[in-house]
């Protein structure tokens, strides 16, 4: 029988009205918003009722979207599903930390929250962009990157998809570039170039953070968006350097993958992540968890009850 990997969705995937059905249905998936509504007053509240443009603010998007996702992995749980690794993306990352017991949810609260408030300044300062090139390779888009003084290669996303961040008003050229060269720009609904020297200080403030929280080792494999790999030793370097390096997505899942994965699970609003890892490889069963329907299918699926 292979193996279950939990995949936390990352900044971009938050929408209006995100977990509601599924904190008035499922008592677990209450309680998580219940224990970060202690820790940040009204988190649910701008999940379940805050706009589109609300959601947008990264500092509301990390803890709203990391609530939702352990409030989605805590309604699995209940049900008798658990994960045999886990990875997130980007700040997905911090989901999969604390699902993974290397912290609790309220230290993994408090980092993402902190975490959200250190991109966000960085964004403001340093007006930046991203977008999603497709339809090139990864070689093609470094290459069409290289042409511009401040733009970069950021989430290795699947073959044919790589995204990029820049300037603000160096993405229209470059999209310019990127059709030049066969591929398509697509931007993204961020509000800055994370994952890139953008957000080199917000980087090294979390570090900061990172050495008074208290971290143990997963009880999973955790994987890294920096190396692709399960974490090894200190987990605290690599999630500091993670804000501003590249995701390695597609390694994270062909390794998954290589380690027995054959069923991913996504936790968070949307399927983006099932979209990447079916284009990475068809062979294996994916599904997104977000709702009570989401739930029961899966059980179904999975367990077979």
């Amino acid at each position: 029988m292979g193996k279950i990997a939990f995949v936390f969705a990352g900044q971009g995937a938050q929408c209006p009205g995100m977990g509601r059905a599924l904190a008035e249905e499922v008592p677990a998936a209450r309680t998580v918003f219940d224990r970060v509504d202690s820790i940040r007053p009204g988190t649910s509240a701008q999940c379940f009722g805050g706009t589109e443009e609300e959601l947008k603010n990264t500092a509301n998007t990390q803890p709203c979207l990391f609530a939702v996702e352990l409030a989605a992995a805590a309604a699995l749980e209940e049900r008798g599903i658990r994960a045999d690794m886990a990875a997130g993306f980007s700040l997905g990352e911090l989901a999969a930390l604390t699902y993974s017991r290397a912290a609790d949810l309220e230290t993994g609260f408090h980092l993402v929250c902190r975490r959200g408030e250190l991109m966000a300044g960085d964004a403001r300062d340093n007006p930046s962009a991203m977008a999603a090139v497709l339809k090139l390779t990864d070689r093609q888009v470094e290459e069409v990157c290289g042409g511009f003084s401040e733009a970069w290669p950021v989430n290795y996303n699947c073959p044919g998809q790589v995204t990029v961040a820049c300037r603000k008003e160096t993405l229209k050229p470059l999209s310019a570039a990127v059709k030049e060269a066969g591929g398509r720009a697509l931007p993204l609904r961020v509000q800055g170039g994370f994952h890139s020297p953008f957000m080199a200080r917000a980087a090294h403030a979390f570090a900061e953070v990172l050495a008074e929280a208290l971290l143990t080792d997963p009880e999973i494999p955790l994987y890294s968006n920096c190396t692709g790999a399960p974490y090894a030793g200190d987990i605290r370097a690599l999630l500091a350097r993670q804000i501003e390096s590249p995701v390695r997505w597609e390694a994270i899942v062909r390794n998954m993958i290589a380690e027995g994965a054959d069923t991913f699970i996504e936790l968070g609003p949307g399927r983006t992540l099932c979209g990447l890892i079916e284009k990475i490889d068809q062979s294996v069963r994916v599904f997104s968890m977000e709702s009570p329907e989401d739930l029961n299918k899966i059980v179904e699926e999975v367990l077979g009850c």
